[in-house]
């Protein structure tokens, strides 16, 4: 779990391995206001049954439906009324088997009013068997509620991972989602769907992918403005090496009702290896009048002038290349609001651009 480990950030470490809670690898919270076990354990909590399956469950997506089904395992977190936790919650998800594993893991994060945590999910590889994780998030924010949510990908190979998070907001309450994903995990999957369910809602979600080899990430995100007077922002970057390939697909709904949106999204691709590939799908479903949405959409190669600029001043190719790369995710990682989180994405960017 070495690679998990992110340096200089204060936090409660919870660790799945292959979705089950383990508290004996895991930190005690001490905090009245946090609640935290096992889904198995927590079957008859009332906040738990309020809203186990309610939101998940209404996306049009067969893996969920088999998620619910066969479900044993995962982990819930429950910040009550006006909880602030001075640490971060950082959650790491291990993949360790010999053998071949499906592994179904359900979690549920729930903040009631006035709440606010920082959870930090990292996935990684321990074993040398192929796994494939199917993995449902359902997250619920009542009014004036806070979560900065990030998502660090840095597993192995032999992972391959169909994420979904599904998340609901009430008036007033922020939600900040930081998907990164890194040259590992074979196959990655993930779909975010934000459902601004209340007025005055905000959501921000960005993301950093680089791959390398032949990995294939494919991220799909809806944003669902339902109520008025609600903002969103969207930014994700791709990079991609080798033969690799990245998918972004952004969809953003504005319904009748909701008057006085403001949506942004935005799409910025970069193709390093000759045979990478990257399929980008911005989309604006648009039904009410007095909005204000944008969304757009860059595709380059990796900029050769720019490489030959540096190397004449002195700076190495490898060195310039991280410098260049790191320019173009700035406009993402500059958004990070845990500044450890931020230097430990930097770091795996160079460690990801360095793959022989």
């Amino acid at each position: 779990m070495e690679k998990a480990i992110v340096h200089g950030l204060a936090a409660y470490k919870l660790v799945l391995v292959n979705g089950r809670f383990r508290a004996d690898l895991s930190d005690v919270i001490q905090e009245e206001n946090i609640f935290v076990d096992a889904i198995e354990h927590v079957t008859d909590h009332p906040s738990f049954l309020s809203h186990f399956a309610k939101y998940a469950d209404n996306a049009d997506n067969p893996l969920v439906a088999l998620n619910t089904a066969l479900c044993n395992s995962g982990i819930f977190i429950y910040a009550k009324k006006n909880a602030v936790l001075n640490r971060s919650i950082q959650v790491i998800h291990v993949s360790s088997t010999s053998d071949p594993l499906f592994n179904q893991t359900r979690n549920l994060f729930l903040l009631e009013r006035g709440a606010k945590l920082e959870i930090v999910e990292s996935f990684v590889t321990e074993g040398a068997g192929v796994t494939l994780n199917n993995n449902v998030s359902e997250i619920v924010l009542k009014e004036n509620a806070q979560l900065q949510h990030y998502y660090i990908q840095t597993a192995k190979k032999s992972s391959q991972y169909l994420n979904h998070t599904e998340i609901y907001q009430e008036k007033h309450s922020l939600y900040n989602n930081y998907n990164c994903t890194f040259p590992g995990p074979s196959f990655v999957r993930n779909n975010i769907n934000v459902r601004l369910d209340d007025s005055s809602v905000e959501s921000h979600l960005y993301g950093v992918t680089l791959t390398a080899d032949d990995q294939f990430v494919d991220n799909h995100t809806v944003v669902d403005h339902r109520k008025p007077h609600c903002e969103s922002y969207e930014w994700y970057k791709n990079i991609t090496q080798d033969t690799s390939t990245a998918v972004f697909n952004g969809k953003i709904f504005v319904r009748e009702d909701a008057q006085k949106t403001n949506a942004f999204q935005q799409n910025n691709n970069m193709l390093i290896g000759e045979k990478s590939a990257i399929y980008s799908k911005p989309q604006l479903e648009i039904f009410a009048d007095d909005v204000k949405c944008s969304h757009g959409c860059t595709m380059g190669q990796f900029d050769d002038d720019a490489l030959f600029y540096l190397r004449a001043r002195g700076i190495g190719e490898e060195k310039a290349r991280v410098l260049l790369v790191h320019a173009f995710a700035f406009d993402v990682t500059e958004k990070f609001n845990s500044e450890p989180v931020r230097k430990y994405v930097e770091h795996l960017i160079e460690q990801g651009l360095l793959v022989d």
